[in-house]
């Protein structure tokens, strides 16, 4: 049904072309990986070796070679009405889903002047400094974003925003101001890996901005996001706190990126809490090395939370990207995670290899 409706709906951009500028970009990631030892998690059913490449869309990687974790295939299209009005849609279809094409975007664009611009419609959660291109494996360096930085369980919403772009002296300054809600009827990551039941996520009351400044080395990106939780698992809503039986749970969300780039050699970082009554810390950061078309690189992520029996885990990469044509990437990349998690483990100790070529078109 998913794959029909994304089908109609893409008619409908198509049947514009004769009223429109259209754009047609794509990108695709053809990727193959294998678990190489690991612990499993044997007392929540999780009984042999396993690696969560990544934890939005359940990315599961065991000790038999498989293509279907991370490999997938995304069109985008962009008409311009004339006037500043533009209509953008983004559909995804992913190995990890069964390869149904999903509508990851959809959103019309007005350019109010040079520097200001709003949208409205289904877009990216702007959380982290790669949120706007998560899908797109060619933007990046590694084989993946880091999965214990990049790991909350909604990454879209529904709602509006408010894009600036300008300049301050040898600065570029961008800001986003964004407000909506995102209602996701039964949750990947909660629903068939952490509670392995049809759990409800509800992220509702959204409000957050971001702050990127950059010039020719260096780039600094801050941003905020608060909103209200509710939670149902197998109907039944979550109570968050016993002693006043409330079903909703207040989140804020605090980012930092700093990117520093001097030609041949760059250096990746990025700081985020989430305050839930109690803080989860997440932290990545990657030291690479450009060699003309070939970049080794190293990279350390980590997830802490301060409860007693909350998540801790971390994963250290090595891995190196060739840009063997101008369109296309081979990567290659080896992770070690640790999870030492405490009554709440995630998928226990693993080294893992994975390969893959990442394309734009």
């Amino acid at each position: 049904m998913k794959t029909k409706i994304v089908l109609g709906c893409a008619l409908c951009l198509a049947s514009i072309t004769s009223h429109a500028e259209v754009n047609i970009s794509g990108f695709a990631s053809i990727n193959a990986g294998k678990v190489l030892s690991g612990t499993g998690v044997p007392q929540f059913g999780i009984t042999e070796p396993t690696f969560l490449a990544d934890y939005p869309i359940v990315s599961v990687y065991d000790e038999d070679v498989s293509f279907d974790p991370e490999t997938l295939m995304g069109l985008q299209i962009t008409a311009g009405l004339s006037d500043g009005l533009s209509v953008t849609g983004q559909i995804v279809a992913r190995g990890a889903k069964d390869f149904d094409a999903e509508f990851e975007w959809a959103y019309v664009s007005y350019e109010l002047n040079e520097n200001w611009t709003v949208q409205a419609g289904k877009k990216r959660l702007p959380l982290f400094y790669y949120s706007d291109f998560y899908d797109v494996g060619y933007a990046y360096v590694w084989m993946r974003a880091p999965a214990d930085n990049y790991t909350w369980q909604i990454f879209n919403y529904n709602g509006i925003n408010l894009l600036y772009s300008g300049s301050v002296g040898d600065w570029a300054l961008s800001g986003n101001i964004y407000t909506g809600k995102e209602e996701d009827e039964e949750n990947k990551l909660l629903s068939d890996f952490f509670f392995q039941e049809p759990t409800k996520e509800i992220w509702e009351d959204i409000f957050g901005g971001v702050i990127q400044a950059s010039n020719d080395w260096l780039e600094i990106r801050l941003t905020h996001m608060q909103y209200t939780n509710r939670r149902f698992r197998s109907g039944e809503v979550v109570v968050w706190d016993d002693a006043t039986g409330s079903t909703e749970r207040d989140g804020k969300f605090y980012g930092l990126a700093v990117n520093a780039d001097w030609g041949n050699v760059f250096i990746l970082s990025e700081l985020n809490r989430l305050d839930l009554g109690g803080d989860l810390d997440t932290k990545m950061i990657t030291l690479g090395y450009r060699f003309d078309n070939v970049t080794p690189y190293v990279s350390y992520a980590e997830f802490e939370s301060e409860a007693d029996d909350g998540e801790e885990h971390n994963t250290t990469s090595i891995g190196v990207r060739w840009d063997f044509h101008s369109s296309a990437a081979f990567k290659v990349q080896f992770d070690k995670v640790k999870d030492k998690s405490f009554g709440e483990a995630v998928a226990g100790d693993s080294e893992s290899i994975t390969i893959g070529i990442d394309m734009v078109f």
